[in-house]
Order: structure tokens, then C-alpha cells, then sequence
């Protein structure tokens, strides 16, 4: 489905900054999350962790747990009754069995009359261990003589959580493989391959070559991973109170788990604190399970602790990136082995990575190996834009370095590579780019003041009288997904309307609903009402998430409201004795176009609609969508730090992201969403990231290890939004939330070196790593 675009249009809802629905009861409190949920005989569930990374289960002894007041039920991965037990899904089997394969690992789960019952109850279960090798390198992990991360079953696949809702690609040309002798701890590979990358490299003037690292980094939301369940008696019927970023999905996981069809579950919709990936689906099989053994409400919620050592963070990479250009700036050979540590489970997505480090430049010659990697680390999972960070910052990095050889602005090679609409793709199933936006991100990035200023405003600010002043830019973007949707549109008798949508409102997305619906209407943002009701009811959607909510759900919602204004518009007509053609929807109120004051309210054609005896049909719009074209959204970022010489120590002063959003339906909050991923992406560059001991121990457990930004580290951050529309996206919309995090670790990352002259290949960049750069620079 396409539809025209025009740039010139005058809308009287869309494109306009509005306030969120739901931001009142947000920010008074009022909100009720998934751990809010109040049932009468509610029991608490906590989790025994694996104290090892590696070990055989010998026994489990839960007879002194099972003595202690207030606990109800200890339940292991040999009692807990769930159907996939043992097989290769992680969320279908989340107990250990036999073997625990990462610190941190659940074993058992106590329900109990309270938490600190069921807290007492972890601490008096008993388990004894056998310590296992452990492997924690993934380099060392895919050596043919390296032991096994965990034995392997045959029907295993590599999935990236959330998958559906994420970019989904075919990569590259058929590649007859050579045989590699490799570890059984790979899961994955990929070989991606066009052009003669040697040919190329022989042709190449300048080659620059390096490897880089990056940590595994947990999505941070501010909710952890929560869930309520009430079973009816009988086991037969089940409500679900998810913090997950996909409804339907919920319900089929739990439905596969306990064998029960998918109508005996219902999954209520609630206010969800923050996701960013993590959210597709790891404790609701289990929980559930618990509640049904059980018989009795059950309430899961993670501790900040269990959140880092049994969530699913983004995956830590190893890649070494070779790149040739000619000496006019031509990219003619692009080589890269990019490695992904998986964790205990498939699921890091070496592909989708490989695929992101093509998508940014024309190259005639590519050739990208990927491996994803088994490890006794925890299990990865998505984070906003999987596998695109850590990507960029490689090819961000050393694309500064091949403009550096080359004597070359760095905005000018980008934009003589960019990549265009019509250039081919490593996509089999998209031949060649559609529109985008990338060079005139650039281009805009190039006339703003901090950049054109980089070379006379070299001063500290005070107080940092000694330190160095750099700027740095990269670029990155995310191919997009699709998925099919539904929405409903249904006329009140108050003369408002409400949305009945099944998406999930992470970041104002019910905001931008109602605003399209106004639109398509012709009535104030102020009368519509968005509402998700249940599973039980609610039309189909797709998990939220990959930039894809507004891009695949806004058509559906625009179909319905339409579909409602031609009934109202029709009711209408025959109440005003005028044609449909002839009719306007104004203030709340139906008129005929140019005949001042005959008119009629949409409360009355609401009423007429529903009443005894009425004759005319409710108002009810239907709306369906399959976008089945992506369109890929691209960012340019420029940074401006400050650096200590003696200590390492880096401050980001100021930060510009230029984005091509297709059109902002709510310009404040796509501002939002640029400030919200730059400052996790500060957090990639400089602070966050998992640590491992040999023995497999995460070192970094709690927020006293794990460092995240703090409100100090922000800096004053420009939004510059470019508009390219988009053919598929509603009044031209792309996506807008994966972008933002993409190119910051890179960016971050050319300025450092800009303003010392030292790299860190590895984030994140902290004071230690760049001390020790500075000093072997010396």
C-alpha cells in the first residue's frame, strides 16, 4: 500500500507538538504497572540463581525452604510442570535442569505468602553443584578444542529475542563455505558476500584495518522484568498483568508452555516502564507455570540484581574491519569477521549484524563473515536497534581513521559513500535502496554552527582549563520492520471517538494514534480516546518495538478513522438531506459545506446510532494494514567532548543529531525519542558494561557496579530533523526509535581522538582504557 505524499500539505492535527495521554498519571503516580496489581491471596515468587557459571546440578534439597513460615511452594525444573522442558528455548524452559549454564542462572522458584518469605525461602533452599569448565572468551569459545559452553540439541536455532519485531533481512549472495573446523560452542554463521573483496583490495590505494570490542550492555529500563497471573480454580482460564512490549505474544508464549488454547488466556493491557528490547517474552512462561501449579495469583518481579544477572542484554562483540578506498575517497573493499557472544542460548543475531555493517556506504566489494558464539554468560536479547551499535561504532571508527590516511573531510567521504535510493542492497529480497535520507542528515549536520566552528573553538570551559578539546561525527540507521495490523474506531455518544488498538504504548505511541486518528477524522486530537482493552478483544498488533509501531499500526488506525468519518458522513447525510460529497466535519460537529448553520453534532448522530429502535448502524470503523516495505531511517551525530590528558577522564560539552523521521506526527516527542537514545548511546560510549571474572562471575551485578549515565553526563543535545517522507508510513512517517543510540559510541569515539590523538578500540571509552592509550601513544 502507497499513498501521496505532499510535502505542502496544512494539517490541522498531525505535525503539531502534543502533550501525552498518558503523562498525567505518569508523572502524579497514579500509573498502575504490572507490579501494582492488587488480588486478594497474591503470592510472591523470587528466584535461586546459579552461584557458578558453569556446573552440574547434583541435588536440590528444598525441605528447609518448604519449613519456612510463609512459604507456600519450591518448585525446580524437574517439578515444575511445563511442556517444553529441557528444549532450546530458553523462556519455555527457564529452570535449570541437570546442568546451569551461566552465574546467575534460575534453578528453583519459591511462592510465598510475602516477599521476604519468599526471600528467607531462596536462601534455605539447598543445591549442591559440580563445577563444570567454564567458558567466558567467545574467541577462545570457537576453537575446535575449546570446551563446551553447554551441550547442544539438534533442533536449536538462532532467533533474536523479539525477532518479529525487528528488522528482519536475507543477506548477501549464495557463498558455496569452505569448511571451517570450529567449535560446536558456534551456534551461527553467516557469510555475506558480493563482488571480489581481493580484486578490490589490489585496487585500493589506502587499507586500514582494526579490531574492536564492545561489552555486553543491559537495556536498563527503569521498571525490571514484572508480572502478575490469576488463575481461575480450575486452572482453566488465566489473566495476565505483562510489563511486556508485545500482548499476543505473551499469550501464545504461555499458551505453548502450559498446553492450553490461547483463548483460555487473556493478557490485560498495563503501563509498561521501559523496555528498549528486553521485554519480549523471558519470565511470563514461567510465571504462568508457577500460578497454574499453584492455583493462586502469583506476582514474579525481578530484583535490579536479577534484572542483570537473568535478563537478556544486548550481546558483546569482537570484529576486525579492513576497508580500502581509492585516493579520491572511492570505498572500492570492505572485509569484515564479526563475532557475537550469544550466552548461553542462540540468539545474538550475527546476520542482522553483519547486514548493519553493509548498510551505511556504497561498496562494489563486501565480503562479512559472522559467527555467533555459545559462552556461560547470560543469554543476549534485543536492545534498541540490536546489534547496530555496536556495528557502527566499528565501522564509524574505522571509516574516521580510512579519512585521516586519505587526507579527507569526513563529512565529504561520507557523503561521496553514502549510500542512495536506487544503489544495490545486501537484502535478496529488496534488490535495491528505496528513498533515503542519509546524505541530507549529513548535510545538515555540516551547516550547524558547532561544526563549522570546530576548528577556532578549541577552548575548555572553565574549570577544565587543562583538558583537550575534540569533535567528532558518525552516521548510522536501522533498515526498519514491518508486520501486519488492525485498529478499530468507534463514535461515543459524547461525540468522541475511541481507538481500540493492541500495541503497546512504550514512548507516546498512543499519542500519535489519537493525532493520526484526529486527522483522518477531522476532529480535535482532544475528543479521541486511545484504549487496548485485552487479548480478549482487542484487534491483532504485532510486538512494539523496532521502530515500527507508528510506521505499521499508524495506516491501520488512519484505514479505521476514515472508515468512521464516511459512516458518521453518511448517517449524516440522510439527518441533513445532503449528499455525503457535500459534508464536512468541523468543531465537533457535522456541516454542509457553505451553508452556514445547518449543521448536526456528532453527539446526535452517535445517538441515532445507538438507541431503541434506532435505524441507523453504530458507528464502528474498521481499519487493517500490511506495509510490507520497510523504509530505513538514517542519523548523522556530531560531538563535541572535552578530555582530562592526565587522567582519561571524558565529558561530552555538546551533542547534535541530525535525523531523517519522514515527517514528525509529534515533533516533541520524535525529539524526545533523538534525546532519549543519545543518552543511552553516551552510555555504550563511556560507561556501561558487563564484566566477567575467568570463572564466569559477573563482576558487575548491581547498579554500585554498573555505571550509567547520570543526568551530569548529558549534555545540551540538538535535535535537527529532516524530513524525507516515506511512501508507506502515515503523512510520510518513518520510524524514530532505534536511530538515535545508533551512531553515538562512534561518535563519541572520533572525538576522543580528535581532541588527544589516542583510540580506544573497545567501549566502553572509559578513564582507565583511554589512560592506558594515551600513555602507549607516549
Amino acid at each position: 500500500m502507497t499513498q501521496t505524499v505532499d510535502k505542502n500539505a496544512e494539517y490541522s492535527a498531525v505535525g503539531t507538538s502534543t502533550r501525552r495521554l498518558d503523562s498525567a498519571d505518569k508523572l502524579t503516580g497514579r500509573a498502575k504497572f504490572a507490579g501494582d496489581i492488587a488480588i486478594p491471596g497474591l503470592l510472591h515468587a523470587r528466584l535461586v540463581l546459579s552461584p557458578y557459571g558453569h556446573a552440574r546440578i547434583v541435588s536440590i534439597d528444598t525441605t528447609a525452604a518448604l519449613q519456612t513460615p510463609g512459604v507456600v511452594a519450591v518448585l525446580t525444573g524437574e517439578t515444575l510442570k511445563m511442556a517444553h522442558a529441557g528444549g532450546p528455548s530458553r523462556s519455555q524452559s527457564p529452570l535449570a535442569l541437570k546442568e546451569v549454564y551461566w552465574y546467575g542462572h534460575p534453578v528453583a522458584v519459591v511462592v510465598a505468602e510475602s516477599e521476604a518469605a519468599a526471600e528467607d525461602g531462596v536462601n534455605a533452599v539447598d543445591v549442591e553443584y559440580e563445577p563444570l569448565p567454564v567458558v567466558v572468551d567467545p574467541i577462545a569459545a570457537m576453537q575446535p578444542t575449546s570446551p563446551l559452553a553447554r551441550m547442544r540439541s539438534e533442533n536449536e536455532v538462532s532467533e533474536i529475542a523479539g525477532g518479529d519485531a525487528h528488522a528482519s533481512v536475507s543477506t548477501g549472495e549464495a557463498v558455496e563455505e569452505e569448511k571451517e573446523e570450529l567449535s560446536q560452542n558456534v551456534s551461527d554463521k553467516v557469510h555475506m558476500k558480493v563482488g571480489d573483496v581481493e580484486a578490490g583490495f589490489r585496487e585500493a590505494e589506502v587499507v586500514v584495518e582494526r579490531t574492536y570490542q564492545t561489552r555486553p550492555v543491559h537495556q536498563s529500563y527503569l521498571e525490571p522484568q514484572a508480572i502478575t497471573v490469576h488463575p481461575s480454580p480450575t486452572g482453566h482460564r488465566m489473566t495476565v498483568w505483562p510489563s511486556t512490549q508485545a500482548m499476543f505474544g505473551v499469550r501464545s508464549s504461555i499458551a505453548d508452555a502450559l498446553e492450553l488454547s490461547e483463548r483460555q488466556i487473556t493478557v490485560e493491557s498495563v503501563p509498561i516502564g521501559g523496555a528498549f528490547g528486553g521485554k519480549f517474552g523471558l519470565i511470563e512462561p514461567l510465571a504462568a507455570a508457577v500460578a497454574y501449579a499453584v492455583r493462586r495469583p502469583v506476582r514474579l518481579m525481578y530484583t535490579r540484581e536479577e534484572d542483570l544477572l537473568a535478563g537478556n542484554p544486548a550481546p558483546q562483540t569482537v570484529m576486525t574491519l579492513k576497508l580500502g578506498a581509492k585516493r579520491d575517497g572511492t570505498l572500492v573493499a570492505l572485509q569484515a569477521k564479526a563475532i557475537f557472544d550469544a550466552g548461553a542460548y542462540p540468539g545474538a543475531s550475527a546476520g542482522l549484524g553483519g547486514y548493519i555493517l553493509s548498510s551505511t556506504y556504497r561498496c562494489p566489494n563486501i565480503d562479512i563473515r559472522g559467527y555467533e558464539v555459545l559462552t556461560n554468560k547470560v543469554s543476549t536479547g534485543a536492545y534498541r536497534a540490536p546489534n547496530a551499535p555496536q556495528a557502527t561504532f566499528v565501522l564509524e571508527s574505522l571509516t574516521h581513521e580510512l579519512c585521516e590516511a586519505l587526507g579527507m573531510d569526513p563529512i565529504e567521504f561520507r557523503k561521496k559513500n553514502a549510500l542512495r535510493e536506487g544503489d544495490p542492497t545486501m537484502d535478496r529480497q529488496r534488490p535495491q535502496w528505496p528513498r533515503l535520507g542519509l546524505v541530507e542528515c549529513l548535510e545538515a549536520l555540516e551547516q550547524h554552527p558547532i561544526w563549522l566552528n570546530r576548528a577556532t573553538d578549541k577552548t575548555p570551559p572553565a574549570g577544565l582549563e587543562n583538558w583537550k578539546i575534540g569533535y567528532g561525527i558518525a552516521v548510522g540507521g536501522w533498515p526498519g520492520g514491518t508486520e501486519p495490523a488492525a485498529a478499530a474506531c468507534r463514535l461515543e455518544k459524547d461525540g468522541t471517538v475511541t481507538v481500540v488498538i493492541g500495541t503497546v504504548d512504550l514512548t507516546g505511541s498512543d499519542t500519535t494514534m489519537a493525532l493520526i486518528a484526529a486527522e483522518g477524522l477531522g476532529i480535535t486530537p482532544k475528543a479521541v480516546n486511545v484504549a487496548h482493552d485485552s487479548t480478549d478483544t482487542m484487534p491483532y498488533s504485532g510486538g512494539t518495538g523496532g521502530s515500527k509501531t507508528v510506521y505499521s499500526m499508524g495506516p491501520a488506525v488512519l484505514a479505521a478513522a476514515r472508515d468512521a468519518r464516511n459512516q458518521i458522513l453518511s448517517i449524516a447525510s440522510d439527518m441533513l438531506e445532503a449528499s455525503p460529497e457535500d459534508l464536512e466535519i468541523e468543531d465537533g460537529k457535522v456541516v454542509v459545506k457553505g451553508v452556514p448553520g445547518k449543521s448536526v453534532e456528532l453527539k446526535r448522530v452517535a445517538a441515532a446510532s445507538m438507541r431503541f429502535a434506532g435505524k441507523y448502524e453504530p458507528v464502528y470503523g474498521r481499519g487493517r494494514a500490511a506495509v510490507s516495505s520497510n523504509s530505513p531511517m538514517y542519523a548523522a551525530h556530531l560531538a563535541k567532548v572535552a578530555v582530562d590528558p592526565e587522567t582519561g577522564e571524558v565529558r561530552v560539552l555538546d551533542y547534535v543529531a541530525a535525523q531523517d523521521v519522514g515527517f514528525a506526527i509529534n515533533p516533541e516527542e520524535v525529539a524526545g525519542q533523538i534525546y532519549g537514545g543519545v543518552t543511552q548511546g553516551l552510555g555504550w560510549a563511556l560507561f556501561e558494561g558487563f564484566e566477567y571474572d575467568e570463572n564466569g562471575q559477573l563482576l558487575t551485578p548491581t547498579l554500585m557496579d554498573y555505571a550509567l549515565p547520570l543526568s551530569k553526563d548529558v549534555p545540551n543535545i540538538t535535535t535537527l530533523l529532516v524530513k524525507i517522507p516515506s511512501p508507506f508510513g502515515p503523512f510520510g512517517a518513518k520510524g524514530v526509535g532505534e536511530p538515535p543510540v545508533v551512531p553515538v559510541g562512534a561518535a563519541v569515539a572520533n572525538a576522543v581522538y580528535d581532541a588527544v590523538g589516542a583510540r580506544v578500540p573497545q567501549l566502553p571509552i572509559t578513564s582507565e582504557r583511554l589512560y592506558t592509550a594515551l600513555h602507549e601513544k607516549k
